[in-house]
């Protein structure tokens, strides 16, 4: 096999490549998320005032103000309002229900109207984005004109629904591109050590530099590939001598995780064509064995 101990570092180098990558879609995505939540939270309060002044023209106080909407929880704000009012149940009901409709955070929430005085509950009632599961009551029953404060708390998961559809939904792209990016910079293999440790080899008239992947021929610098390289190295250590076929598919390409017959003679074909300025130097087939470097006197 053609390993190193250099290997691993650098196939640890572009994994960081390929994790920083991955990372910089999902940072954006949650600060462009953030952003478009705070405009949404910003949306809800406006749509909360819209619900108070609407019970106060109902209430048939069209002066007196809405105060400014309180937050007294993660998820939960309280509107308050300047004078007394009155109200029906049933408007109320469908005043939320109308306006909130407008909220794109908003799943499921509770209302409770509560006595400014000793904050007990004077109607409340549950809003489920499944109708069937509303809790609604006493809606035929107009209450008395009092000081009232209306708290609404709202189902924190319609914010992590839409965050996580995002992110979810951007897996499978996340996953091609790192893909893309980790076949394109994959490293090529080193020059092994221990057995094939020289890189300089005198194969007749030709210089091969393993090392720098390439042939010297007359004066002339031929280029070799990474895998031209390995094959030619194999045969370079062991000239004249036949060099099974399984040896060099097993050498050349069982680190890929596959391995392609067809792959191994195309490779020999090249450094054939490569080789043939110095017509010594042949690389013939052994029927049923594999393949033989051989260089005449």
């Amino acid at each position: 096999m053609f390993n190193t101990e250099k290997r691993p570092n650098r196939k640890a180098k572009y994994l960081y490549g390929l994790l920083l990558l991955l990372l910089i879609p999902v940072i954006c995505a949650a600060f462009s998320m953030t952003d478009n939540q705070n405009f949404d939270f910003a949306k809800r309060e406006v749509l909360l005032r819209r619900i108070g002044d609407q019970l106060l023209l109902q209430s048939g106080d069209s002066t007196s103000r809405v105060l400014p909407v309180k937050k007294i929880a993660e998820n939960e704000y309280q509107i308050r309002f300047e004078n007394e009012l009155t109200f029906q149940p049933d408007s109320l009901v469908n005043t939320t229900r109308r306006l909130l409709a407008n909220d794109p955070l908003t799943l499921d929430y509770i209302v409770n109207v509560l006595n400014c005085g000793n904050s007990s509950v004077a109607y409340g009632y549950a809003i489920s984005k499944n109708k069937k599961d509303d809790i609604v009551a006493c809606i035929g029953r107009t209450q008395p004109r009092a000081c009232y404060m209306i708290n609404i708390k709202f189902k924190p998961t319609g914010i992590n629904i839409a965050e996580n559809g995002y992110l979810l939904g951007s897996l499978p792209f996340l996953a091609f591109v790192g893909f893309i990016f980790f076949k394109s910079v994959k490293p090529g293999r080193t020059l092994p050590e221990g057995k094939y440790a020289s890189s300089m080899f005198t194969l007749g008239s030709v210089l091969f530099d393993a090392k720098n992947r390439t042939l010297l021929i007359n004066g002339n610098t031929i280029d070799l590939t990474g895998t031209e390289t390995r094959v030619l190295l194999i045969f370079a250590s062991s000239p004249n001598e036949t060099i099974e076929r399984s040896r060099l598919q097993k050498e050349i390409w069982e680190d890929e995780g596959v391995i392609v017959g067809r792959s191994l003679d195309m490779f020999i074909s090249k450094l054939r064509k490569k080789l043939e300025f110095d017509p010594n130097i042949k690389i013939v087939v052994i029927r049923g064995k594999g393949y033989r470097l051989e260089i005449s006197a």
